[in-house]
């Protein structure tokens, strides 16, 4: 059985282990299955060569009377979000570690199958595949929202699905229009993404059409503003480890799918000169507006939700850059912010769980009473804010680099939203860890546990790696990211090789 088959398997047959035990063994299992799944996809990256194509490919029939094979690969863009989702899963189980009852037993089982369904999403290659996948997802999550969540958990959940799942259905009509035009085009019914690549130009009277289908489900999923709105709510009623997938791994789903289908597909729709205007407002809107709302919230939860729609904003803001800089940088952000947010979202949690309260006003003082807990929180928000020497700087930096060649006004605008994200959680870790003497539960407030530091000591690690060398990440990425823009815009061949990668080059001849 090959690498990506496996990945994909281990977590469902971990969902069936996990419902056939008793439930004081459910955490437990689960934690072992994710952990398995940790090492399983490390060979990924070990074994990951930078200057090849897609890698550990799979590919067999599944239903070959209408086209569909089960194909699948990473290449150096989609590596990295499979690595981040099985990063994040055994944090995310180790956070719902009190959840020891007998309906929780289907909590980690659905946790397991969210597992296989986002990885799918990452290394599908062919369209009804990753289609399947990514409307897998949803189901998991919607019961995680609305039956572990918060007051509003129901309307958090129901919002979330409709929102994602009316974007989904116009994707699938476009999918299955062009694997109608390719087919009638070429002769041969297919949905490997490898063929309706190779043979999109045929859509081009209705590209425009296609690409709208396929950027509306993107971009609800990112979320790009205005399509923001189910995020925050979602995020507040999810239970800890729902806000931590949310935010590390679901919101790169949207990004993603801009990346490996809507712009190769459809290129000439996607930089159309009013395609472009409108994008490029709507990321600078995002990243200034999400800053803004954020400031003024007293939920500290739904302060770091729309925190990432700011910092999504950057993402779009660097993919329709297009250049290696940009792209490259539009990843690390991608990568950066599921490590940074989610880290935030788990420190949330823990707060939540000693004072049953996430208003900012709550607290005050806590530096005092829970200093570990207080000095790492203090070390994500600046990672968040993207501070030089973390994870955070390296993507704004090379997004914001790669933009101003081609949007100067634009990422000029946009700059302000990394100061603004230093207004907002700066002042945000004043009112929380400082400003008074601890008080009442405040000042009782127990430091982080063994398990709390289990938890945080490899997001600390990442953010820290990351900051001071990020070369073993960018030599993965650049290669990949130089393949697509070649793609989607030959004719900037000129422009793909970064200036850092051309010095490399020159001092080796």
């Amino acid at each position: 059985m090959a690498l990506l088959d496996l990945l994909l398997l281990i977590p469902v047959l971990g969902a069936l282990a996990v419902l056939a035990l008793p439930a004081e063994r459910a955490r437990t299992v689960a934690l072992l299955v994710t952990l398995i799944e940790l090492a399983v996809s490390l060979q990924l990256w070990f074994g990951f060569n930078s200057h090849a194509g897609m890698q550990f490919q799979v590919a067999r029939g599944w239903i070959p009377a209408y086209g569909v094979d089960w194909r699948l690969g990473v290449d150096g863009i989609s590596l990295f979000m499979v690595l981040l989702t099985t990063v994040t899963m055994p944090l995310a189980v180790l956070s719902s570690w009190n959840y020891i009852t007998e309906k929780h037993r289907a909590y980690y089982a659905l946790l397991l199958v969210l597992t296989t369904g986002m990885i799918g999403v990452f290394v599908a290659l062919d369209m009804f595949v990753f289609y399947v996948f990514w409307e897998l997802m949803l189901i998991p999550m919607y019961f995680i929202i609305g039956i572990w969540g918060g007051t509003r958990k129901l309307y958090a959940a129901i919002k979330f699905f409709l929102y994602t799942f009316v974007g989904s259905l116009l994707m699938l009509v476009a999918i299955l229009v062009l694997y109608w035009q390719v087919g009638t085009f070429t002769g041969t019914y297919s949905f490997a993404y490898s063929h309706l690549l190779a043979n999109a130009d045929v859509v081009q009277g209705s590209a425009l059409w296609l690409f709208g289908a396929f950027a509306l489900a993107f971009a609800i999923k990112v979320p790009v503003f205005p399509f923001h709105t189910w995020l925050p709510d979602a995020h507040v009623e999810a239970p800890t480890a729902g806000s931590v997938i949310l935010a590390g791994i679901l919101l790169k789903m949207g990004t993603y799918g801009f990346l490996r289908f809507a712009l190769p597909l459809f290129p000439d729709a996607a930089f159309h000169p009013t395609v472009v205007t409108v994008v490029v407002v709507l990321a600078v809107i995002g990243i200034v507006y999400g800053a803004l709302v954020a400031m003024v919230q007293p939920d500290f939860k739904k302060l770091v939700a729309y925190s990432s729609v700011s910092h999504l904003g950057f993402v779009m803001l660097g993919i329709w850059a297009l250049n290696v800089q940009s792209v490259t940088g539009a990843i690390v952000i991608m990568i950066s912010h599921g490590i940074s947010t989610g880290a935030l979202f788990l420190i949330i949690g823990m707060l939540y769980e000693r004072r049953h309260t996430r208003e900012i006003a709550a607290f005050g003082g806590i530096a005092r009473s829970v200093p570990m807990l207080s000095a790492i929180l203090t070390l994500v928000a600046l990672s968040s804010i993207g501070l030089p020497g973390t994870n955070g700087f390296i993507g704004e930096f090379l997004v914001l680099l790669g933009s101003f060649r081609e949007f100067p006004v634009a990422t000029g605008i946009a700059t302000t939203g990394v100061i603004f994200a230093a207004a907002y959680l700066l002042w945000a870790l004043q009112r929380i860890l400082f400003n008074k003497e601890p008080e009442g539960e405040n000042a009782t407030m127990k430091d982080l546990s063994a398990r709390e530091l289990v938890i945080l000591i490899p997001v600390v690690i990442a953010i820290v790696w990351i900051g001071l060398y990020p070369k073993p990440i960018l030599d993965r990425i650049e290669p990949s990211v130089e393949r697509l823009i070649v793609q989607v815009r030959p004719m900037q061949v000129e422009r793909v090789v970064s200036p850092v990668r051309s010095e490399r080059r020159e001092g080796g001849r």
